[in-house]
Formats: C-alpha cells, sequence, structure tokens
C-alpha cells in the first residue's frame, strides 16, 4: 500500500484533483466526509456536541445546524478547542479504520484528502504535541496550489461565495508558503483546465512510480 496525503486551501481546486485520482483507482479518505458522517443525528460525536451545545446547534430537521455551530467555535478559541476535542479523536479511529480495509488490496493506493493539514500540522509543531495519527503518517504529500486571488475568484464565480466571505475564509487558512512546506509534489493549478489535466497526469505518473515503503 502507498498511502499519500492530499491538501490544498479552498478554491484550490484539491477537490478535483481528488476526483480525478480516484477515477484512476486511488482509493479516497475523505477527512471532511468522515466528519461530516460522524456527525450525523444517532453518531456517539453528534450526542456529544449535542450536550455541550444543546439544541441551539440542531436544525429543525434534527439535524446538525453547521451554521450555528461555526458562529460558536470559529470565534471563540476555547469552544473549537472543545469541538476539535470531540470530533478529532473519532476521525482518526474512523480514518485508521479505513486504511487498515484499504491495506488488504496489495499495490493499492490511498490518499488522505485532509483540508487543514498545513493549520494542523502547525498547531502540533507549536504545541510541542506529537503529530496527530502519526501511526499512519503519509509516505509523501501532495499540494495542490494556485494564486490566493485566483482561488477567491473561483470561490466566487463557481461556488457563489460574497468576495468579502471569500477573502475571509482563505485569510484564515494556511498560507501557499506553509502549504508547499509540507509538499513532496506540487500539483500547479493556476491555470485553465487543459493545463490541470497536464499536471494531473504529471502527478499520476509520479504517483505510480512511488515503491511501497518497507516494513520491518
Amino acid at each position: 500500500m502507498r498511502l499519500l496525503g492530499l491538501t490544498g486551501g479552498i478554491g484550490s481546486g484539491k477537490s478535483t484533483v481528488s476526483a480525478d485520482l480516484a477515477a484512476r483507482g486511488a482509493v479516497i479518505i475523505d477527512a471532511d466526509a468522515i466528519v461530516k458522517e460522524l456527525q450525523q443525528p444517532g453518531q456517539p460525536v453528534f450526542a456529544s456536541m449535542v450536550e455541550r451545545w444543546g439544541q441551539t446547534i440542531v436544525a429543525p430537521d434534527g439535524t446538525l445546524d453547521r451554521a450555528a455551530v461555526a458562529a460558536i467555535v470559529f470565534s471563540d478559541a476555547d469552544e473549537l478547542a472543545a469541538i476539535e476535542a470531540i470530533v478529532h479523536p473519532a476521525v482518526q479511529v474512523e480514518t485508521a479504520r479505513r486504511i487498515a480495509a484499504a491495506a488488504d488490496q496489495p499495490g493499492s493506493i490511498v490518499v488522505l484528502d485532509v483540508p487543514l493539514m498545513a493549520e494542523t500540522a502547525k498547531k502540533e509543531r507549536e504545541s510541542g504535541r506529537a503529530p496527530s495519527g502519526s501511526r499512519h503518517k503519509p509516505q509523501a504529500v501532495i499540494v495542490v496550489d494556485c494564486p490566493t486571488e485566483l482561488a477567491v475568484d473561483r470561490l466566487v464565480e463557481f461556488r457563489g461565495f460574497d468576495r468579502d466571505d471569500a477573502e475571509a475564509r482563505v485569510s484564515r487558512q494556511a498560507t501557499r508558503e506553509e502549504r508547499r512546506e509540507l509538499a513532496d509534489f506540487v500539483v500547479d493549478n493556476s491555470g485553465d483546465r487543459a493545463t490541470l489535466d497536464a499536471e494531473l497526469e504529471r502527478l499520476w505518473a509520479w504517483v505510480s512510480e512511488l515503491s511501497e515503503p518497507t516494513t520491518d
């Protein structure tokens, strides 16, 4: 099994790269998707969140009101730490389970799609904590990169963001430089679709040539 990390800022085109890798046969383990699954009604994570913040974070249909959660946690460091303490351990357990399942497939290429990889690495460096999920550290990291201004334009044009909101979201994330510091391979998504397609071919050729880690 080759275990790779994939990250990129909002508006970078990371989801497009992830979908392309999946179409070529890679197993994608999407951290955001796992979080959403674990936050469904009936799940322990959902119950723990409601226990802490009450019905104010529950939508009329009984599901999690993500906007209400965001309004609470992203303006308060203590509340943000609280939700991370609830969600992150459960995500790590589920991620480990999926990696183990993929490892049973000889020659598999497994991609950990983690949008906030650079942010997490920075927090761990500053706190002196051991890297989370270190038992499943990717052997290489792929970073999808594009200019900040272009990412904002894409959020406005293709995803309907208000420009001020798009700029604020991009500014709260890691910088391009911080993400690129993690990279073993950079996908340049600053051009048109044809340019990206060429980058995807280059990426897959690189991935295909990676050797599987040896185990003692």
